[in-house]
C-alpha cells in the first residue's frame, strides 16, 4: 500500500504533507510523491524575498499562451488501433501528444498527423544509454531519425527516463541520468537533430521539498545532480518538467481539505508572506520554481509532464471530481495568470493524465490508478470538458468497432454460495476496481458483484463462450446489465490483448541485444 510521510503538527496540521507511491516495476507506470505546502507567517524577511523574486520574474519571463496536451498511455487489454487514437486527438483538436515509450504503432500512426510528440526512454535503457554513444546512436536511429523524415511523425522531445529520482528508487537510476543525457545529444548532433529535437527529464514532484512554496529547494542529495540536469537543459533550451497531483495529496491524507485540491477557491489558503495560495497545483508549481531559482535558474520554463483526475476507484475519485478539477486546471492555466512568483507566466505546456483509462495497470497504488482517462477505453468522452482547443465539448473516438453486445452474468437459477473462487480468478486477471470501495458500482448488490466479475473476465477473453461457464454459474445475456454510474463493458475487437503488455519489455530487451552485436 502507498507510504504517507508527514512531518505535520497538531497546531499546523497542513505544514507539508508528502504522498509516496510504491515503486513499480513497469517503467510507464508512474510514481510520485506530491507535496503540498499549508501554513501562514508574517515575517518580514521572507516577504522581501518573495517580493523580489516575483519582480525579478515578472521582469524576466515573457508572457506566453500555454499549450494543451495529453499522455497517452497503453497499458490496456482492450486497446484501441493507433490509427484511431490518433483520429481522437485530431478530432479534438489536440496537438501535443506524450509517448511513454517509442512505440512504433504509435508513431507509425502519428505521422503526417502535424501532432507533436514527446517520446520515452524507460528508466531501464538508462545504465546503457549512459554507458556507450554506440547504443545512444542505435537508440535515436531506430526510434527517432526513422520517423523524423518527409511526412514523419513529429518528433520534438524525448523523455530521457520517467521520474528516475523518484524516493522509492533509492537513487537506483540517479547516476545515470546526466551521461545518458550527455551520450544522447551527441547522438542527436550526428543525426544534425540537436537544434530540434530537445531532451528533458520528467520529474516527480517529491525532488523538491519546502514548508513554504517560496522556500522550496531540491531534496539535499538530488542538489549536486540538479544542478547538472538544469545546466544541461538551460545549455540547450529544454524545459524542466514535473508531474504534479494534488488528487493524491487529498488520497493521501485524510486533513488534507478538499477544497484546496480544485480552482473554485478554498476556506484554507496558504499564506507565504505577501502572497496566497489558494490551490495546491499553484503552491506545488512555486515550490519548484523557488527551488530552480536557488541553483540560478528562476527563468527556466517549466512543463507539467502529468496532471489529473481520476473518475472512479476511491472515494475522491468520480465524474464530477474529474470534471471540477480538469477544466478548473485547464481555465487557470489559459487565463495567462501565472502563479504568484511567476505571474503572467503560466507553464509552458500542460499534458493532461490522461487520454485514455488503462484497466491492465497495477494498482498498488489504489484502485482510481486505472481511470485517469478523460476517455474510457474505448474513446468515449466520460464528463463534457472543454480543453480550450476550440471544442466546447470533447468529441468521441469514430469507427470503434465492438465485439457483439452481449454480457457474462450470474445465473439466477443456480446456487451461488461456491462463486468465491471463480470471482477471485475472474478479477486477478480482469480489472474489477470499479466493486471496491468508492468505486462506481460498489453499491450493486451481491449478485451484480458477482455478474460484474463474470462480465469483465468474459469480455477479456473476447467473448468466448467457454468463459462465461463459471462451473454453470454465468449465462450469456444480451440485456445490458449497467445499473446507473455503473457500467458493464462490451470489449473492443481492434485489440491486440496479446501483445499490449510485453511491447515495452520486449523493445528493451531487443534494443539491449541489437547493442549487444553491434558492440
Amino acid at each position: 500500500m502507498n507510504k504517507v510521510a508527514s512531518n505535520c503538527s497538531a497546531e499546523s496540521p497542513f505544514l507539508f504533507f508528502d504522498f509516496e507511491r510504491e515503486k513499480m516495476p513497469q517503467a510507464n507506470r508512474r510514481n510520485r510523491r506530491i507535496s503540498s505546502t499549508r501554513t501562514s507567517t508574517s515575517a518580514s524577511a521572507t516577504s522581501i524575498i518573495v517580493i523580489t523574486t516575483t519582480l525579478l520574474l515578472s521582469f524576466s519571463l515573457p508572457m506566453t499562451e500555454s499549450a494543451i496536451g495529453v499522455n497517452w498511455g497503453s497499458v490496456s487489454s482492450h486497446k484501441l488501433k493507433p490509427s484511431t487514437v490518433v483520429d481522437l486527438l485530431k478530432d479534438n483538436k489536440i496537438q501535443k501528444v506524450k509517448l511513454f515509450d517509442a512505440d512504433p504503432d504509435a508513431l507509425v500512426a502519428l505521422m503526417r498527423s502535424g501532432i507533436q510528440v514527446m517520446v520515452g526512454i524507460p528508466n531501464e535503457m538508462l545504465a546503457t544509454l549512459s554507458s556507450s554513444t554506440a547504443a545512444s546512436d542505435l537508440w535515436v536511429r531506430q526510434n527517432v531519425s526513422r520517423y523524423l523524415v518527409k511526412g514523419g511523425a513529429d518528433i520534438r522531445y524525448i523523455a530521457v527516463g520517467n521520474e528516475p529520482f523518484l524516493t522509492s528508487y533509492a537513487g537506483q537510476f540517479q547516476s545515470y541520468v546526466v551521461p545518458a543525457l550527455l551520450n544522447l545529444q551527441q547522438s542527436l548532433a550526428k543525426a544534425n537533430l540537436a537544434g530540434y529535437v530537445k531532451l528533458v527529464v520528467p520529474c516527480n514532484a517529491d525532488a523538491y521539498e519546502s514548508s513554504l512554496p517560496s522556500q522550496g529547494a531540491f531534496r539535499p542529495e538530488l542538489t549536486q545532480i540538479m544542478t547538472q540536469l538544469v545546466s544541461f537543459l538551460n545549455s540547450n533550451g529544454s524545459p524542466f518538467i514535473v508531474n504534479i497531483y494534488p488528487f493524491l495529496s487529498l488520497y493521501g491524507n485524510s486533513d488534507f481539505p478538499e477544497d484546496y485540491a480544485f480552482f473554485e477557491g478554498t476556506s484554507h489558503p496558504v499564506t507565504d508572506g505577501p502572497n496566497v495560495y489558494s490551490n495546491a497545483f499553484d503552491g506545488n508549481f512555486d515550490t519548484l520554481v523557488a527551488a530552480l531559482s536557488k541553483l540560478g535558474y528562476g527563468q527556466m520554463p517549466i512543463v507539467i509532464g502529468e496532471v489529473g483526475w481520476p473518475t472512479d476507484g476511491a472515494i475522491s475519485a468520480n465524474l464530477t471530481a474529474a470534471r471540477t478539477f480538469n477544466q478548473g486546471l485547464i481555465n487557470h492555466v489559459l487565463s495567462n495568470k501565472g502563479t504568484p512568483l511567476r505571474p503572467g507566466a503560466p507553464p509552458m505546456d500542460i499534458y493532461l493524465f490522461s487520454l485514455l483509462d488503462e484497466e491492465a495497470k497495477s494498482i498498488l497504488p489504489g484502485n482510481f490508478e486505472r481511470h485517469w482517462g478523460i476517455f474510457s477505453f474505448d474513446g468515449q468522452a466520460k464528463y463534457p470538458l472543454n480543453l480550450g482547443l476550440g471544442n466546447k465539448v470533447l468529441k468521441n473516438a469514430r469507427n470503434v468497432q465492438y465485439l457483439p453486445s452481449r454480457w457474462c452474468v450470474a445465473n439466477p437459477s443456480q446456487d451461488l454460495s461456491d462463486v468465491a473462487n471463480h470471482i477471485k480468478l475472474a478479477c486477478s486477471v480482469a480489472d474489477c476496481t470499479t466493486l471496491n470501495y468508492g468505486g462506481s458500482c460498489n453499491g450493486i448488490g451481491a449478485k451484480g458483484n458477482i455478474s460484474y466479475a463474470f462480465n469483465s473476465y468474459y469480455q477479456l477473453q473476447m467473448q468466448n463462450e467457454k468463459s462465461c461457464n463459471f462451473d454453470g454459474l454465468g449465462m450469456v445475456t444480451f440485456l445490458d446489465p449497467s445499473v446507473g454510474e455503473c457500467r458493464f463493458p462490451v470489449g473492443v475487437t481492434n485489440t491486440n490483448s496479446s501483445g499490449f503488455r510485453t511491447h515495452n519489455r520486449w523493445s528493451v530487451i531487443c534494443f539491449l541485444l541489437l547493442w549487444f552485436f553491434i558492440m
